[in-house]
């Protein structure tokens, strides 16, 4: 029924640019523009992976306020199906970004991401697919101590797993998430991820930690590209050289492109190709689904780039 189905946050960004840092108290301060847009790392993922192409299947828990109403019907735009969608009396999260230039201050409101949990999901449902996914382990607090069972049901259901783990807030590195390594076919984390989940100093230690455990691992290094690791056999993937307008939701949009890849059965340079093609492309927009929302500019951009799969000939599918 799906390529790959997700149950994971929806929110809205709310992003502020051009504000200084530091910022002190009580004063007000003037930012140099605002935009809105869809948010969460399992939102994001969905609504891009569906714009190329992808048939995926998207669950979550949204509140019924009009933060849920707006953050719903922009994914809804993306193809992704939303019909096992729950509905909750809790107020929808927010995620406030304060944007510095290169570095900026994430704020969020977790609202419903941290309260869907097992009981929420249509488990036959998530089970209709090849694949899969789940993002920002840390902020699916009720969901957690079912993962294990739950990555378990999926995977004698004949799914494969990936796991992007995204920050630990509270910067533990813990929980589920050692259990978790040893069900997981693909780890998507980036740099600064994979070293707190390895608890190694260097990105070539981490890698060598966990590539003991996990079939796939790649890691996306921003202006760098990516590695894969695969067994013992290693992909670096250039980077796409961009001018970035906002990195925000770039790793979601990387996940996109190598996921799609990766469930077509492309070789693992090009997975990684691609992903840093789509998120690239994410950069090119303010947040993590604009760039993706604008198909003309989007498919002259992979055309550009040469990305590996044909939107078109995925979309007619």
């Amino acid at each position: 029924m799906f390529d790959i189905t997700i149950a994971g946050e929806i929110n809205l960004d709310l992003i502020l640019y051009g504000l200084p840092q530091p910022m002190p108290v009580e004063r007000e301060l003037l930012a140099s523009d605002f935009q809105m847009t869809l948010g969460g790392s399992s939102a994001i993922l969905a609504h891009n992976v569906a714009v190329l192409g992808a048939r995926v299947g998207f669950i979550t828990l949204a509140g019924e306020d009009e933060l849920g109403k707006v953050a719903l019907a922009r994914l809804g735009e993306s193809g992704a199906d939303l019909s096992r969608v729950k509905n909750s009396g809790k107020t929808t999260g927010v995620t406030m970004l304060l944007s510095h230039g290169a570095e900026r201050h994430i704020l969020t409101y977790p609202g419903t991401m941290s309260d869907m949990s097992l009981h929420d999901l249509d488990v036959e449902y998530l089970k209709a697919s090849q694949h899969f996914h789940l993002s920002s382990l840390f902020l699916q607090r009720s969901l957690a101590p079912d993962l294990p069972a739950f990555f378990r049901e999926l995977k004698g259901a004949g799914l494969t797993i990936s796991l992007d783990t995204n920050d630990d807030p509270e910067d533990l590195w813990g929980g589920v998430l050692e259990e978790l390594l040893d069900l997981v076919d693909i780890l998507l984390p980036n740099e600064a991820e994979i070293c707190r989940i390895a608890k190694r100093d260097s990105l070539e230690e981490a890698i060598e930690a966990l590539s003991r455990r996990v079939p796939y691992i790649a890691v996306k290094l921003g202006p760098r590209g990516s590695v894969v690791q695969a067994g013992g056999k290693r992909y670096a993937a250039a980077p796409v050289a961009v001018t970035a307008v906002d990195t925000i939701g770039a790793g979601d949009s990387f996940n996109a492109g190598f996921l799609l890849s990766w469930l077509r059965g492309l070789p693992l340079d090009e997975c990684a190709r691609a992903g840093n093609i789509t998120g690239a492309l994410s950069t090119q927009r303010p947040g993590g689904t604009e760039a993706f929302r604008d198909h003309e500019f989007m498919d002259r951009f992979l055309k550009q780039h040469g990305f590996p799969i044909s939107t078109l000939e995925l979309q007619a599918e």
